[in-house]
């Protein structure tokens, strides 16, 4: 059937991507858009892609070896891809498939020429444009020509970087088709690149337009720098005419030829304003028509633009949903969380429920609207302030922000909405509340309070289920935000925060010391997350004199060893300290703020590597050992503080504030971890239950694995409970985007425009070559930097200093065999830098692509002191 193998372009949409891959299929959309014209051609389908490989059974063979390789074995994929392209390229194409694709040829026109052009399933996809993947061919002339390069076209599905790409991602080979698209070949005076959103800020309302001579490759393929014209409502906001001394030009016999641009051309722009404009319109429409923004080749011939490709940006940050035409200014959670990684739906959903302040999900991160916030001179200070205190690169974003005339309306007060995640799970940023007592018992009193509300969580839960389980767990929900916004945990954490920073000025102002809280802070009482850091030692200690455990462990292969390893010589010990800590601090993970992760208590084989480094790199009694010598050093700092002040003018009023501020921050600094701890336990109460209702909906076939919960938001989940009724293709598209969102890299702070603004640090008092962060631990430390982007790969001795992205909470156990600590996010009252601190790590945060900057094993020093990092080897 000649049909199935060849279809009009005309006769295409965007939904046939199955059928004419994903050029194929814009191409085809791109041709039904009024005022848009696409050359005049065809597509070869994928119906023609199969038949193709089903005539070569060898292929079979070659597709479950290729399956089995590394992804980074990369001379054995060259080899393989190379042998797959000669097998495909060798066929003979079939009778009926090749008259199918000359027929269509004769109605165009046979001798013309074409660009024949490859076509794949999975390219230019809303999640993955896949670009450059496989092959264009330009200027082919002739039948046999065409029918040569169509083959050429199939093999180029399997060109070394396509094959890498699909492996690194997860893709089947087998799952990925290839159409070809034949386009009648356009010789254009000038070409290039049309983005409808500004490709490196994301602004949606700005676009750029890369024009050069001739056609379109000399910009692709780097040859030439394009003149770049930057377009918003109907205007040149900007322009960069290039030199351009080269151009490919179509040669009269067929293929391309690189030529010289005469000298009095070179420095001419290729477009005028008006065409740029008008272009940018001609954007704006086939914008409008696919729904997001794209990546436009383009061709101008004899004043008229041609089309002949749209793919959609997929690196822009998506933006969130206002369901209003304002501006908005929105600030990263995750930033502040120290969780920048996209979470799933539930994951999310369940955030913004619990959390203090209304938070707006965008690319599977959460953001907070704080527009009003600016808006007013009442409240905008204060913003700022504490944004700057917990991110500084942040509020120099805004500050960037708020510079540009008319984007933040002015408003007289910003009343109670719209504020920003401060604290533990979003707590409002504000004025600071009424002083409490310096009293220990304040802290004991919370903490109990804590467990008790917990405790009975746990009682109350255990009979619940189906819809009244979610109706249990919304007034749960009411609960958890209720002991979140105690007035008196909030008093005590801003007791803590704000005797540090006094300690911090007063002491810089009066004896010209920088960060020396720091040092009274280390080893403060009730710090839940530095106990847990200093168990795993204890852990350790139980551990560490029995051999055979020990090689147990060095071979654990999966999380169910527990039991197995009861039954070693020392085992039934070792599992009963495990247990323990388990017991105590089981709900903890990396991205702990995502419900949907994997706890300690459900994969506990994440935690052996960080024992058997400190059953490797520690002595008995570590953990004691290092409280104790951390309380002396605070104790000795504080002498040494007090007698200095003493020395001064007024040296005794000074001596004896700055007694009662040590006193506070020592008093109040370690709960400033211990909501998080709450919300994490009160989180793995809520995932047991869920993940049990889960398996209910498993048994009575409404889910197929009880895990696919993960992919719903709660109200989802509860709607699901409720009628047992779910839509398959909803998980499978919500994984999809899960999976596409980890290529995006979340900005602090993002407009409704899509603009996404990372700021940056004001300092000029660094050494050359130094990588800017935030000062959060005082001290400098060298040493050999191990770049760690998964706890459970760690592998540290004595002496090394961590580098990663961001740490929470989970990552403390590390935090007791590091000598520092340098991390991509993060501010002063981070849980990294307040741990870094309790345990005396130079450290230093917010240090912009420090794991691709820094690699693993260069020797570094840390200033942690100063704000900075030098790589030294």
């Amino acid at each position: 059937m000649i049909e199935q193998y060849v279809l009009d372009l005309q006769d295409i949409d965007e939904t046939q991507v199955a059928v004419v891959g994903g050029k194929g299929a814009h191409l085809g959309g791109l041709s039904r858009i009024e005022g848009i014209r696409v050359p005049d051609g065809f597509c070869v389908t994928t119906e023609a892609f199969r038949r193709i490989i089903a005539e070569a059974p060898s292929i079979d063979d070659q597709l479950d070896e290729l399956s089995r390789l590394n992804p980074d074995d990369r001379e054995a994929i060259r080899m393989l891809s190379a042998q797959i392209r000669r097998t495909i390229e060798g066929l003979a194409i079939p009778g009926d498939l090749a008259a199918a694709i000359t027929h269509a040829l004769a109605r165009l026109g046979e001798q013309a020429a074409y660009a024949v052009r490859s076509s794949a399933t999975a390219e230019d996809l809303p999640t993955a444009s896949f670009a450059g993947q496989q092959d264009t061919y330009l200027n082919v002339v002739g039948p046999t020509a065409i029918l040569q390069h169509v083959s050429r076209c199939w093999a180029s599905l399997f060109t070394e970087r396509a094959v890498t790409y699909r492996q690194r991602n997860g893709i089947d080979h087998r799952t990925v088709h290839m159409a070809v698209v034949v386009q009648q070949m356009v010789f254009p005076h000038a070409s290039g690149i049309l983005f409808t959103a500004d490709p490196v800020t994301g602004n949606r309302k700005i676009a750029t337009v890369d024009a050069g001579f001739g056609l379109g490759e000399a910009l692709v393929s780097g040859l030439v720098n394009p003149d770049v014209f930057k377009v918003r409502d109907g205007e040149v906001l900007d322009k960069a005419i290039a030199a351009k001394q080269r151009a490919v030009h179509a040669l009269p016999a067929g293929g391309t030829q690189e030529v010289a641009v005469e000298s009095q051309r070179q420095g001419q722009p290729a477009l005028t304003d008006a065409q740029a404009v008008r272009l940018v319109q001609l954007g704006r429409r086939i914008e409008a028509h696919f729904g997001r923004p794209q990546d436009i080749e383009w061709c101008l011939v004899d004043d008229g633009f041609q089309i002949v490709q749209s793919r959609p940006i997929t690196t822009l940050f998506p933006i969130p949903e206002s369901g209003d035409q304002e501006n908005h200014v929105y600030v990263s959670v995750g930033h502040g969380q120290m969780m920048t990684d996209p979470m799933k739906p539930l994951g999310f959903s369940m955030w913004q429920l619990t959390a203090m302040v209304p938070m707006h999900e965008a690319g599977g991160r959460l953001f907070v609207d704080v527009t009003r916030r600016l808006a007013s001179s009442a409240s905008r200070a204060g913003l700022l302030e504490a944004m700057g205190k917990g991110d500084p690169l942040i509020r120099h974003a805004l500050e960037t922000v708020l510079d540009r005339d008319g984007f933040v309306p002015s408003l007289p007060d910003a009343g109670p909405g719209g504020r920003p995640a401060g604290g533990p799970g979003g707590r409002p940023a504000g004025s600071a509340p009424a002083p409490i007592e310096t009293d220990p018992a304040v802290v004991a009193k919370l903490i109990e309070r804590s467990r008790v509300s917990i405790a009975a969580l746990e009682r109350d839960i255990r009979t619940k289920t189906g819809p009244a389980l979610f109706d249990f767990l919304l007034e749960a929900f009411e609960e958890h935000k209720r002991v979140l916004s105690d007035p008196l945990s909030i008093q005590a954490i801003m007791a803590g925060m704000e005797a540090t920073w006094w300690l911090n000025d007063k002491l810089q102002e009066w004896l010209g010391e920088k960060n020396v809280a720091d040092m009274l802070t280390l080893s403060a009482p009730d710090n839940i997350t530095s106990e847990m850091g200093l168990a795993l030692l204890d852990v350790a200690d139980v551990i560490r004199p029995q051999p055979e455990v020990v090689a147990f462990l060095q071979g654990v292969d999966g999380d169910d060893f527990l039991d197995e390893l009861a039954k070693r010589a020392g085992g039934s010990e070792a599992r009963d300290v495990i247990e323990a800590y388990l017991d105590r601090y089981g709900m903890r993970c990396v991205g702990e703020i995502d419900i949907t992760r994997p706890r300690w208590r459900e994969r506990p084989s994440t935690l052996v590597p960080v024992i058997l480094d400190n059953v490797r790199n520690f002595e008995p009694g570590a953990a004691e050992r290092r409280f104790e010598q951390g309380r002396q050093k605070a104790q000795k700092k504080e002498q040494d503080v007090l007698t200095r002040l003493r020395t001064l003018p007024d040296g005794d009023r000074k001596a004896d504030e700055v007694k009662k501020m040590i006193d506070r921050v020592r008093t109040f600094i370690g709960y400033r971890e211990y909501p998080k701890y709450g919300i994490i336990s009160r989180y793995f109460v809520y995932k047991q239950a869920l993940l049990a209702e889960a398996e209910r909906l498993v048994q009575a076939d409404v889910l197929s694995e009880k895990e696919d919960v993960f992919y719903l938001t709660f109200q989802e989940l509860h709607d699901a409970a409720r009628s047992h009724q779910m839509d398959d293709q909803l998980i499978q598209r919500r994984k999809e985007a899960f999976r596409s969102y980890h290529a995006l890299t979340p900005p602090r702070v993002l407009t409704s425009d899509g603009e996404a603004l990372t700021g940056a640090y004001r300092r000029d008092d660094v050494p050359a070559g130094a990588l800017i962060g935030v000062p959060v631990s005082a001290g400098t430390i060298e040493g050999r930097a191990r770049v760690i982007l998964d706890m459970a790969e760690a592998d540290l001795e004595a002496g090394d200093i961590l580098v990663t992205a961001f740490t929470d909470p989970s990552w403390s156990p590390l935090f007791v065999g590091i000598a520092g600590l340098v991390t991509e996010v993060g501010g002063l009252m981070t849980h990294g830098a307040v741990i870094a601190r309790e345990y005396g790590l130079p450290a230093v945060v917010g240090v912009e692509h420090a794991t691709r900057l820094i690699r693993d094993g260069q020797r570094i020093r840390v200033h942690g002191t100063d704000g900075y990092v030098e790589i030294l080897s």
